[in-house]
């Protein structure tokens, strides 16, 4: 199938410089979306532009929403979705589990020795104050037995393509990491919007998603009894991500708590419940570290439970994901996990790193001075897209604004060059356009090994020639279709 020929494909830029997920470098629409292409071209706009409003209206009945922050007011938003399916092939998906697989058991060594032995600080792989500078370094978790020595139950691992296909890391998300609501929401409406295509094309399931979690957290619990008390603990419905923790509990079938509703007591944790306490065995934590314990942590946090750290402590109770895991993926830590990879597991690499120039080092900092009109900056510690300084976008006065705030505290930021991104297909304004996107798959890390679900959560920067596909920054999301 050839761009040029294809009804609504006419005006579609089949040359964008970048890899495209549904063309080829030789203009032919690639095997993996041609199934999709025939079904579009058999529809109406008409009929694409119904089913893009019935994709609005679900969203909006169903309060899929999350909560952009600005000038201090929190703003509730419909997440953008685009209809037109993001497409992963066979081949491609056993490669990307297979890498994640492989990155996730080194960083999960990384955070069980970082916090005992500390062998690879004493080796020199990584050098000892990038880690002790690092905010989320956790003293407290020092010598701490967590059950069955894993720490990354839950990650999000984001993926980005370059210009010839190569998969590489853009980041990893090891502490409370969101979205895996909207993967399972997104399929969901695409069920309704194409009942027929899904097995048509032998798209593998993401459902099986809350199961596995419930499955994991079950298993952990400190009490070998049937049937264990799980509990989700939220910030509260003033999070951005609370449509999520509310989705999850659900699914599960879990009590979505705040931290109102737990005490401890004598080392134990308990649930306020109509009939009294009720012993919590274990909890799926959407609270950041720091507001966990206000004994241990943030003295006016009132959004943890005062005595929860002790309890921790004695293995009274387990806390998913692990506490401290902040270290594992801070952006100044990020640039070493191939050599965790090779010290840990004495294997290479399969999956990539972008280059990483860590400002904090005098000589990395002046190349990436020199060279700031063609690198992205960002905090080592900052998430949403936010704080991040774009050379290529950036004016002279941005630039030397943000050289100044570099300069006061080079450790908090870190260098990449900018990365082009891949493109997918979305339908905009009645016609497919290309908009660039990443892909953040969910790892569950069990006693029975890791599991990924096959798909992800696949975020769009909906504005044209933008590369931030963050929700808070404008971006939206698509439905993402692993083949059997």
């Amino acid at each position: 199938m050839i761009a040029e020929t294809v009804g609504f494909l006419e005006k579609y830029p089949s040359d964008l410089g970048t890899w495209d997920e549904m063309f080829g470098f030789d203009q032919n629409i690639r095997p993996s979306y041609q199934n999709v292409i025939k079904y579009l071209l058999n529809e109406t706009s008409d009929d694409l532009n119904k089913k893009e409003e019935l994709a609005k209206r679900l969203f909006i009945s169903q309060g899929i929403t999350f909560t952009v922050y600005d000038s201090g007011e929190g703003i509730e938003k419909i997440f953008p979705f685009d209809i037109i399916p993001r497409i992963i092939t066979s081949d491609e998906w056993k490669f990307i589990e297979a890498g994640i697989k492989q990155r996730l058991k080194a960083l999960n060594l990384f955070l069980k020795d970082v916090y005992s032995n500390m062998f690879i600080l004493k080796d020199g792989v990584i050098p000892i104050d990038i880690i002790y500078s690092c905010p989320h370094f956790i003293r407290e978790m020092h010598s701490l037995k967590v059950p069955g020595d894993i720490y990354t139950h839950i990650a999000g691992i984001d993926l980005i393509r370059d210009f010839d296909g190569t998969f590489y890391v853009l980041e990893d998300n090891l502490r409370t990491p969101s979205g895996v609501s909207y993967m399972l929401e997104n399929r969901e409406i695409t069920k309704r919007l194409f009942p027929d295509l899904l097995p048509q094309c032998k798209v593998r399931s993401v459902t099986e998603y809350p199961n596995i979690l419930y499955k994991n957290l079950k298993a952990l619990s400190p009490r070998q009894i049937s049937n264990p008390t799980v509990v989700l603990l939220s910030p509260g419905m003033f999070n951005s991500a609370y449509f999520e923790h509310t989705t999850l509990a659900r699914l599960m079938g879990v009590e979505l708590v705040e931290g109102r509703d737990l005490i401890v007591d004598n080392h134990k944790v308990y649930m306020k419940t109509t009939k009294g306490l009720q012993q919590v065995d274990v909890i799926y934590r959407r609270v950041d570290d720091e507001f966990l314990d206000p004994l241990v942590f943030n003295p006016t946090s009132v959004l943890g439970v005062a005595g929860l750290m002790a309890a921790y402590r004695k293995g009274n109770v387990a806390i998913v994901n692990a506490v401290g895991n902040g270290v594992a993926d801070d952006k100044a830590v990020y640039s070493y996990v191939p050599k965790m990879i090779k010290y840990y597991l004495n294997e290479e690499p399969l999956l990539k790193n972008v280059p990483t120039y860590q400002l904090g080092n005098h000589d990395e900092r002046k190349y990436v001075f020199e060279n700031i009109n063609t690198m992205v900056i960002k905090r080592t510690n900052g998430s949403g897209g936010y704080g991040m300084l774009m050379g290529f976008a950036s004016t002279e006065k941005e630039i030397e604004e943000y050289k100044l705030e570099i300069l006061k505290d080079p450790r908090q930021f870190i260098a990449q060059p900018t990365i082009s991104l891949s493109a997918a297909p979305c339908y905009l304004n009645g016609k497919l356009s290309p908009r660039r996107i990443d892909l953040r798959p969910f790892a569950l890390y069990g006693s029975d090994g890791i599991e990924i679900v096959p798909g992800g959560l696949t975020r769009v920067a909906l504005k044209e020639g933008s590369l931030v596909v963050n929700s808070s920054q404008g971006g939206g999301s698509k439905d993402t279709w692993v083949l059997a």
